[in-house]
């Protein structure tokens, strides 16, 4: 027979454990609504820069000076911008995004060093001795712009100064509530994206447009890292908030198995009691 105080501590225990989970869903749904309010705001910003830049890129006078964040180069040296979230419990997020990376890692030819923005991402490719250029952690939910900058002036500065020739982000892109997809994009060298027709429009430009370009492809760059975090703790939210409430419902399902068998072990007690107390009186009589 079962330990009925064993039962009801479990079941004390497994209730205490859906309340905990219950807190921390509704936690990181409010912190998710509050950076794709943030995500959502910088959209036009970043349409509009990128349309910019792909106009000035197609310009032949531009075109007569290459800008450094331009080149392409034979790829000697690869960076990747590794970014992950700083605290687990957020389902299977962060080892997608690892195997992401290491999968780059082990499929290119060339060596691959590692700027780490988060702890569990930090944590596993020092685990597998990796090359880390550098590691931010600490960042928070609601980063600004300026907490960013220093990890993008490191990836700048190392390609202007050729001692990396390509530069990637790897980070978990926000779909949908239930969906994040771990993404990888090149950030460096710059690829201005194909501006549509409709959407084609000539500026005039002062300064010259090779000016513009030189003020605009950094504030690119620092756009697209900022809004690659951005993604990454929307996602990490996101899935927190669904592992959370399947960690409750889990809860709450083992809590009514331990209730039923909790019920039938008192009942098992209550007949033999009975039974021993019929026995007794039977053999007194």
């Amino acid at each position: 027979m079962a330990d009925i105080r064993l039962i009801r501590r479990r079941i004390r225990g497994i209730t205490s454990i859906a309340k905990i989970t219950r807190a921390m869903e509704m936690i990181a749904a409010s912190r998710m609504r509050q950076v794709q309010e943030r995500g959502l705001a910088g959209r036009p910003y970043s349409e509009k820069i990128t349309q910019v830049i792909a106009s000035l890129a197609a310009l032949s006078q531009v075109g007569e000076i290459l800008h450094p964040l331009l080149e392409r180069r034979p790829i000697r040296k690869i960076a990747v911008v590794h970014i992950t979230p700083d605290r687990g419990l957020c389902g299977g997020l962060v080892s997608n995004i690892n195997r992401k990376t290491a999968n780059l890692v082990l499929e290119r030819s060339e060596p691959v060093t590692l700027i780490t923005v988060g702890r569990k991402g930090f944590d596993f490719m020092r685990r597998y001795g990796r090359d880390i250029r550098a590691e931010f952690t600490r960042l928070g939910d609601k980063p600004s712009l300026i907490d960013t900058l220093p990890i993008s002036r490191i990836i700048i500065d190392d390609f202007c100064s050729r001692l990396v020739d390509m530069v990637y982000l790897v980070y978990t892109q926000f779909v949908s509530t239930m969906v994040q997809k771990a993404v990888m994009e090149q950030i460096l060298p710059v690829e201005p994206a194909p501006v549509p027709a409709v959407q084609n429009v000539d500026y005039i430009y002062e300064p010259a447009p090779s000016g513009v370009l030189d003020g605009l492809l950094p504030r690119f760059v620092e756009m697209r890292l900022y809004h690659a975090i951005l993604e990454s703790i929307a996602s990490e939210q996101s899935a927190r908030m669904v592992a959370m409430r399947n960690a409750t419902e889990n809860a709450n399902e083992l809590t009514g198995d331990l209730t039923l068998m909790y019920n039938k072990a008192r009942q098992e007690a209550i007949t033999r009691d009975l039974l021993d107390i019929t026995g007794g009186a039977v053999a007194l009589a």
